[in-house]
């Protein structure tokens, strides 16, 4: 019986990991077009999220939290020429933020899917609970 009990926490872990990693990239997302307000202003950075394996004591379990939540440096702001904007270098560019919609996108994709097999599996847990009441009151 235990053993299902561990699956759910198992499984609530990894919803909630997976609810701020969509957190996260939305975002990512509302911030795709916010331009800095000044030259030498730096504009929003793409914020990533890591995981980690963690001891649930409580349980004596292995469950995944979310690690840290930081700026994504691998690639460079996006240079769009916009010369009428008041952060427009001399050259007539604005800095834009580092985010790319499709990577976005296919990124909230895997979350979603990873929530939904979590969530598969604590049905299929509540389920085994459900046939074994069934079965000691029988």
């Amino acid at each position: 019986m235990s053993e299902i009990y561990n699956a759910l926490g198992i499984s609530a872990h990894g919803m909630k990991a997976q609810s701020e990693r969509v957190r996260v990239i939305s975002e990512n997302i509302a911030n795709v077009d916010t331009a800095p307000e000044n030259p030498d202003d730096v504009p929003y950075r793409r914020q990533i999220v890591t995981f980690k394996n963690s001891l649930d004591r409580e349980m004596g379990i292995t469950v995944v939290d979310v690690a840290d939540i930081k700026a994504d440096t691998s690639k460079d702001f996006l240079q769009k020429y916009m010369p009428d904007h008041p952060a427009a270098d001399e050259m007539g560019y604005v800095k834009m933020p580092n985010v790319n919609m499709l990577v976005e996108l296919m990124d909230m994709r895997e979350a979603q899917r990873s929530y939904e097999a979590n969530l598969g599996m604590i049905e299929q847990s509540k389920t085994m609970l459900q046939k074994t009441i069934d079965l000691l009151r029988g």
